[in-house]
């Protein structure tokens, strides 16, 4: 078994098709079938249900793929440690919750890159679950997280303090009003919304309907728009608020205060470009920005 081979297997399982797994890699198809194909000769059982959609990973496939996540991420972080240099250069990959790259974070990256303009800065977006899943899988050097990390694996440091607070319709006149109405939210995974399911559920009289959105413009759309309300970082919704457009109500002292972290593997190599962009990340104070109805 080579690392060319665990790494054409890993493609095929995260992207489920032959073609797209080719397509990423820059193979013709027939050479990614045919690796496949001789890796699941040599272990003697199938990696892949095959159906007319795709490949579905079997159960031996689950398996491999945990040891191909090490192993590949490992042959990664020793050729970052042999090639790094004591000037940040080369690619570093940042995952964010949309909020915060929606608002915290396009000051710090244009900063970062005015000063180290030799890194190649690649940032992806995603909920809480996702951005630490992708950080444990090394395809991440690090990522901003809405949540407490305790994973062994993980390490983290405090970035930024959002004061939360929930957001409704100007027409909306009383917090009791608000609880009524549908809470539109990212999918499942997002911190923001667990935090305000929770909540909901010790000031809701009944169970509200929930409506799932993928993007933080369309949650703020649907609450400008009177379709629901939401749990929202008032830096977020600042310029909405000062418009007329939404409506805040504050929250308790359990919940009005949310750090995001920033999280690494404990056992990644700290490349030049990772520390250079870890000693920009401020640890703010909770935000001063009283949230008035």
């Amino acid at each position: 078994m080579e690392s060319g081979e665990l790494r054409v297997f890993q493609a095929v399982a995260r992207e489920g098709s032959i073609t797209k797994a080719a397509a990423r890699l820059g193979y013709v198809q027939s050479n990614v079938t045919a690796r496949i194909r001789q890796l699941e000769a040599e272990l003697g059982t199938p990696l892949f249900h095959r159906h007319n959609r795709g490949m579905l990973l079997s159960s031996a496939g689950t398996t491999l793929l945990a040891y191909a996540e090490r192993i590949v991420g490992m042959l990664d972080e020793a050729v970052k440690a042999l090639t790094s240099n004591e000037k940040p250069a080369g690619p570093l990959a940042i995952g964010s919750t949309q909020t915060a790259a929606a608002v915290r974070l396009p000051r710090l990256l244009t900063a970062y890159y005015a000063r180290y303009p030799d890194v190649r800065l690649s940032v992806a977006t995603g909920h809480t679950e996702d951005m630490i899943e992708r950080v444990l899988r090394y395809e991440l050097d690090g990522a901003f997280i809405g949540a407490d990390c305790d994973h062994p694996e993980l390490q983290s440091v405090p970035a930024f303090t959002e004061e939360l607070a929930i957001g409704a319709h100007p027409s909306v006149g009383t917090l009791e009003e608000a609880v009524e109405r549908p809470i539109l939210v990212f999918a499942r995974g997002c911190s923001y919304r667990d935090i305000l399911e929770v909540w909901m559920r010790e000031h809701a009289p009944a169970r509200t309907p929930v409506m799932e959105f993928g993007t933080l413009e369309a949650i703020i759309g649907g609450v400008t728009a009177g379709l629901g309300i939401s749990l929202l970082p008032l830096s977020v919704v600042r310029k909405q608020r000062e418009d007329g457009l939404i409506r805040v109500f504050p929250l308790d002292e359990r919940h009005r205060l949310m750090t995001t972290a920033f999280i690494t593997r404990k056992d990644a190599f700290a490349s030049s470009a990772l520390t250079a962009f870890m000693a920009m990340i401020p640890a703010e104070p909770p935000v001063n920005d009283e949230a008035a109805t």
